[in-house]
């Protein structure tokens, strides 16, 4: 059982990275940036664009050169440690769907790190595009007519996370503080939804999968128990 289900769970997460990846080098190899095209009616559209942070724009330490690095390396760090915490569970016997769950947010994580740590290398290097600006970083850009500007630092681990996803939905102008403004204003790529939906899955049903675990260890026990039992009363006999 822990077998298939490592396999199921491996599968998951390959499609998870080849589809992200896919839509990515798409992206980035058909569309101008800001370049934007209705995908379902008007209100699920493609808008390329890049960020230099974390899911869904967020950036840290405002995205200089420390904290672009020290998001990497976080990144880095919290694969490797989601990638021991799956192990342990799967050895645990925990549920396909927890262990899918956890796949999920590994993969999402595993999907925008390979942008970081590569893109520079594979695509060409726009530096008077808005998204490669960065203030403070102390490396200047002469843009031409445009002016100069001081962008990011490039290379290895310093690489932009490509978006393309975008709601462009607007709260009823009925309801209190919230009326007029877009329901969910990031664009987003395939990776931040995989780490959106494992998170919610992990925080909704977390009860039931610890049940579920802390059950079929009790069966287990159980079990062991009546053999012990029938094998002392063997003995004896």
């Amino acid at each position: 059982m822990v077998r298939k289900n490592t396999l199921i769970v491996i599968l998951i997460v390959l499609t998870i990275l080849i589809l992200d990846q896919a839509v990515k080098i798409y992206i980035k190899t058909n569309y101008d940036p800001f370049e934007t095209q209705n995908l379902i009616g008007n209100w699920l559209r493609i808008q390329y664009i890049e960020n230099q942070g974390m899911a869904f724009g967020t950036t840290l330490l405002g995205g200089a050169f420390w904290g672009k690095l020290a998001l990497s390396l976080f990144r880095i760090i919290a694969i490797l440690g989601i990638g021991y915490y799956w192990v342990k569970q799967a050895k645990k016997g925990l549920s396909l769907e927890f262990l899918i769950a956890v796949g999920l947010i590994l993969a999402g994580a595993t999907g925008n790190l390979i942008d970081s740590m590569f893109y520079d290398f594979i695509f060409p290097y726009e530096p008077c595009v808005s998204f490669n600006h960065l203030e403070g970083s102390g490396i200047y850009s002469d843009c031409g007519f445009l002016g100069t500007y001081e962008t990011r630092n490039t290379g290895f681990l310093f690489g932009n996370v490509v978006d393309m996803f975008e709601f462009h939905a607007y709260w009823p102008d009925w309801i209190p503080w919230l009326g007029g403004k877009e329901i969910f204003p990031a664009v987003w790529n395939i990776a931040d939804a995989s780490i959106t939906m494992g998170v919610i899955m992990v925080f909704v049903r977390h009860n039931s999968y610890v049940d579920g675990y802390m059950t079929r260890a009790k069966r287990i026990r159980e079990v062991r128990r009546h053999k012990q039992a029938k094998r002392k009363t063997f003995l004896n006999n």
